[in-house]
């Protein structure tokens, strides 16, 4: 595969490379993190959301989570602010549609209270999830542009 990159909004900025980690369905921060926190899991943070086919039972622990945004409870942005405080945190977030009020939360929180950067673009568009496999190798610079492959 050609590399292909993508532009979009930058939330929380970085340099930072890995494999990708895909779903297409939107992410449920509160369904897949909330067991592992509450259970002070840091070893690892397998998803526990049930209902996403593509993440459910996969170890989340460094993720570069690509996704079209996040769903949940009004606890989903302390959900992403307590894995990455405990270890299992995703290392980046990458949406196809703009970042919801409560996983910009989280991730602000834990930059701001915590000193965890969770490196976060939204508004990568429909064509970077049509893109982006699972595994693909991916790059994330600062100023918000990503390749994938």
């Amino acid at each position: 595969m050609a590399k292909k990159t993508f532009k979009g909004r930058v939330v929380l900025p970085g340099e930072i490379s890995g494999k990708a980690t895909v779903s297409t369905a939107p992410f449920n921060t509160s369904g897949s993190y909330m067991e592992n926190m509450f259970a002070g899991r840091t070893d690892a943070a397998p998803c526990t959301d049930a209902a996403n086919e593509a993440l459910f039972g996969k170890d989340l622990k460094g993720a570069i989570l690509c996704t079209t945004t996040t769903v949940g409870s009004t606890m989903g942005g302390m959900a992403l602010m307590g894995m990455k405080s405990i270890g299992v945190g995703p290392e980046a977030l990458l949406f196809s549609k703009p970042i919801d009020t409560l996983a910009a939360a989280g991730v602000l929180m834990a930059d701001i209270w915590n000193e965890q950067r969770i490196v976060t673009i939204d508004s990568l568009g429909d064509e970077f999830l049509e893109t982006v496999k699972m595994d693909d190798p991916i790059a994330i610079h600062e100023d918000g542009t990503v390749e994938v492959g």
